[in-house]
C-alpha cells in the first residue's frame, strides 16, 4: 500500500489508497499534533462550525470525514445527534467521541435520501478524489431545509499574512509531525491543498450542488474557511 510521497501528488483511486494509509499511519497521535499544530486554535474552529449550523436540539447530523471524532463530540455538547463517517479503521479506533461512527466512503454513504438535519465535514475536502461527487453526496442526505458547514484550510489574502502562513505550514508543520508522528504523512497535507478549487470555484460547487445560499467565511486571519449552506 503507498503513501503519498514528495515527488508527487496522488490522482484517481491512487489518491484514495495513500489518504487512507496515511491516515491509519496518523492515527493514534493525529488528535496531539493538531492540538501542537494549530495553538490549539482547531477546538474554536469546530464549535464556530457547530454553532454556524443553526439547527434544533436533537437535529441528526452527520460528520463526514469524522477521523477522531473531534466534530461529532462537539455536535453533541451542541445537544445534536452526531453519527460519523471515515473511511480510515485506524482513524475510528483513535476516536473518543460516544457518538455511532461508521467506516465508510464519504462518496457514497450508506443513509437513505434526505436522511439528516445537516452535515459537517472538517479539514477533508483536499483529501477528496471527487468533490463534485461527496457535494452530490451531501444534497442527497441532506433534507430540504437542513444545513451543511464545511471546515478547510484557506490562505490568507494579506500578502505578509500568506507569507508566513506559507513558511510556518509548509516548514514547521512538517518538522512538528515527524517529531511527533509521521514525517511524510505531514509533508504531505500542506502540499495537499492544491487539490482545493480557486475560492469562487469552490463556492460556486456548493450552490450548483443544492446550497444555493452557501456563504463562505474566514477564520484566524484567513487561515480556514468555512462554508456554510441551507438545503434547497
Amino acid at each position: 500500500m503507498t503513501r503519498p510521497t514528495q515527488e508527487a501528488l496522488p490522482e484517481g483511486p491512487d489518491k484514495a489508497v495513500a489518504v487512507e494509509a496515511m491516515f491509519d499511519a496518523v492515527a493514534p497521535r493525529y488528535d496531539l499534533v493538531n492540538r501542537i499544530m494549530t495553538f490549539g486554535l482547531d477546538r474554536r474552529w469546530r464549535r464556530i462550525t457547530v454553532n454556524a449550523l443553526g439547527l434544533p436540539d436533537g437535529a441528526v447530523v452527520a460528520d463526514l470525514a469524522c477521523g477522531t471524532g473531534d466534530l461529532c463530540a462537539d455536535l453533541a455538547r451542541r445537544r445534536l445527534t452526531p453519527v460519523g463517517f471515515d473511511l480510515s479503521a485506524g482513524m475510528l479506533a483513535a476516536a473518543h467521541s460516544t457518538a455511532p461512527l461508521v467506516r465508510a466512503d464519504v462518496l457514497s454513504l450508506p443513509l437513505p435520501g434526505s436522511s439528516v438535519d445537516g452535515a459537517t465535514c472538517g479539514f477533508a475536502l483536499r483529501n477528496l478524489v471527487d468533490l463534485t461527487g461527496f457535494l452530490a453526496e451531501l444534497a442527497r442526505i441532506v433534507r430540504p431545509g437542513g444545513r451543511i458547514a464545511l471546515l478547510e484550510v484557506a490562505e490568507p489574502t494579506h500578502p505578509a499574512l500568506r507569507f508566513g502562513h506559507r513558511f510556518y505550514f509548509t516548514r514547521v508543520v512538517p518538522r512538528i509531525g515527524a517529531a511527533l508522528s509521521d514525517g511524510t504523512a505531514y509533508r504531505y497535507l500542506p502540499r495537499s491543498v492544491v487539490y482545493l478549487p480557486p475560492v469562487d470555484t469552490l463556492v460556486d460547487a456548493v450552490a450548483s450542488a443544492g446550497f444555493p445560499d452557501v456563504q463562505r467565511r474566514t477564520l484566524s486571519g484567513g487561515i480556514v474557511q468555512l462554508l456554510v449552506g441551507t438545503r434547497s
